[in-house]
Parts: C-alpha cells; structure tokens; sequence
C-alpha cells in the first residue's frame, strides 16, 4: 500500500506530459517534454494534460494538437491510437500524419468535391464506400485547416 502511495504523490508532482507521437515509418517527438496534447479522439476531443487517467482512445481522423512550453505545434492524422500511460507518459501511434502546414486548402477542397462525386455517381458500392471514406477524411482535414 505505501509503495501505491509514492507512486501517486510522485505523479502529483509532475507538472509536464512525455510525449512520443509516432507515425508509420517515422517518429515525430521522443520522450519530448510538452504541457498538453489534444486529441481528435473517437468519443470527442480530448484534452491530455500531466496526470491523466490512464486510458486507451482511438483516434479519428482529425487535428492533433502538440503545446509546449514555448511553442505549439499542429498535426493532421488518419487515425491511429492515443494511449496515456500511469507514468505521465503519452504515446500516439497513427496511421498517417503530417504537419497541418504540409496541406493546401485549395487542393483539399479540389479532393473534397472529386471524392464526393464519386461517392454520389454510379461506380460499384466498393468505389462509393472507399470514396465515402476518402471524403470523411477530406472533410476532417478541411475542418482542421479552418482552426
């Protein structure tokens, strides 16, 4: 039980959040010291400051947003996981990512509306559907870019 107590009185101490967002072939930050992340996690946007519950989220396509002490940092993803560790550790593990500043609003606009197109016209459910996905995802990345 005392050792249950340590832990805990030593987590409240910690005022910063290690984070390790990885993409598919490439890591992004490793053991960085940040202040907050936020997710575009599946039940909502969430907040992860130092000393979070620990939890598993899956992640939607949507902004991921990296603040740190003197800088912040904006991240579009596919989707992926966030998972908060009891040792105010944070990882992000996504399908795909890139920097927010890597998209041109007008060509996602431009993708928004082909994928739509087809999603709507008369190509095999198999078409539309991945059509549909591709718009979902468009629209997640138009909304991002509009913050």
């Amino acid at each position: 039980m005392s050792s249950l107590r340590l832990l805990s009185s030593a987590a409240r101490r910690a005022t910063s959040l290690s984070l390790a967002r990885r993409g598919y072939a490439d890591s992004i930050f490793s053991s960085q010291e940040v202040v907050q992340v936020n997710i575009p996690a599946e039940s909502g946007d969430m907040g992860i400051l130092s000393n979070h519950v620990p939890s598993i989220e899956p992640i939607r396509p949507g902004l991921v947003e990296v603040i740190e002490a003197s800088a912040t940092h904006k991240f579009f993803v596919s989707s992926g996981f966030a998972t908060v560790h009891p040792n105010n550790k944070l990882t992000i593990n996504v399908v795909e990512g890139a920097s927010l500043e890597s998209f041109s609003p007008e060509a996602v606009r431009s993708n928004l509306q082909e994928a739509l197109k087809v999603a709507a016209g008369n190509g095999s459910e198999a078409e539309k559907m991945e059509a549909r996905v591709e718009a979902d995802v468009y629209e997640a990345l138009q909304q991002a870019l509009s913050k």
